[in-house]
């Protein structure tokens, strides 16, 4: 893990916002490619939000990427560049809570913070074969304090990755190794052998199909794009304009799409050709995307939202959600109109 050897605050911080929800092999190569560009507070401060999109595309929950921005914009401004060394300061920082704070601090400055993630939730429930709603307010109080007892004197932040890796590595969901955990002697739920049923099993989701359409529009040699505002799914990114379809045949899909594109962009367009489809995951909706190309027939009117006509070349520099990039480097090479 590149966060590993002699990490500092920094280096710290950026490594557990982007592991928050998200696999570390996943994360590597974006936190290699991440710190090359922003190497310290400065660096990150001073960029431009786009750019900080940009380097954080494909790694998903994008609100990661403009809280980061905004704290070390705050770091910059109100702690002369440097990340502090109090937890209450920390917590204060946007994007950053209980465990957050914890890791950073113990992990770079061996601080004695107790930690608690899903993988040491999972831990410390079966060492006390604890059989509540581990996200109950009671199970949560119990197990950040057993998380504090536990903790070392001294090289806390070895304790704490120790205990995270034991969770993902081991004691996993299913069928843990208690063969060789080193704590199997201590274990509760081992010794009654209820590894199936502690952690509690949460509730299945319930997923909810979605039916959307993009469409790439053409004029002049350039494509649209649109740019998504705040409180939207992808806030700063940029996307051909989307929709959700109720139509399921051609004809009828062609005239809703036709009307809402005019709708939002003032843009009335040709009949629209279905290029591809994808299929992908947001929270609990699951989304088939019909993608469709088209050209201009005539602009006018205002827009519901930021737009931009880019040449096809230029959409690498733009930060898009992983479907956009997806129909970017899917556009047919037709002539543009």
């Amino acid at each position: 893990m590149p966060w590993r050897p002699s990490p500092g605050l920094y280096g710290t911080w950026i490594s557990e916002i982007m592991l928050q929800q998200t696999q570390v092999a996943t994360v590597i190569p974006f936190f290699e490619r991440f710190m090359a560009r922003f190497p310290t507070v400065g660096h990150l401060a001073t960029a431009d939000e786009q750019e900080v999109l940009r380097f954080w595309e494909g790694l998903g929950y994008y609100r990661r990427a403009r809280q980061l921005h905004a704290a070390a914009r705050i770091l910059a401004a109100d702690h002369a560049g440097q990340f502090p060394s109090s937890i209450e300061q920390v917590r204060k920082l946007p994007g950053v809570g209980r465990y957050t704070a914890g890791a950073i601090l113990s992990i770079a400055l061996d601080q004695r913070h107790a930690i608690l993630e899903s993988n040491t939730v999972r831990l410390l429930s079966r060492l006390i074969a604890l059989r509540e709603d581990v996200t109950s307010s009671g199970a949560q109080r119990h197990l950040w304090a057993l998380a504090g007892i536990l903790l070392p004197r001294k090289n806390v932040g070895d304790f704490n990755q120790a205990m995270m890796e034991l969770g993902s590595t081991v004691c996993t969901v299913r069928q843990p190794a208690c063969d060789r955990c080193p704590l199997a002697a201590l274990c509760a739920t081992n010794a009654q052998q209820l590894q199936d049923r502690i952690p509690l099993a949460k509730r299945k989701t319930r997923y909810v199909p979605v039916r959307e359409a993009a469409v790439v529009i053409r004029c002049g040699g350039r494509v649209l794009l649109r740019q998504y505002g705040p409180g939207e799914r992808w806030t700063g990114l940029w996307d051909f304009p989307r929709f959700e379809l109720s139509a399921t045949r051609g004809a009828a899909i062609a005239r809703e799409l036709a009307a809402k594109v005019v709708d939002a962009t003032g843009i009335t367009i040709a009949m629209p050709r279905q290029f591809a489809t994808f299929k992908h995951g947001v929270t609990r909706h699951r989304i088939t995307l019909f993608c469709f190309e088209t050209t201009c027939a005539r602009a006018a009117g205002a827009t519901r939202y930021p737009t931009t006509w880019v040449a096809p070349d230029d959409l690498p520099t733009y930060p898009m959600n992983v479907t956009g990039r997806k129909i970017s480097q899917s556009i047919p090479n037709a002539a543009c109109g």
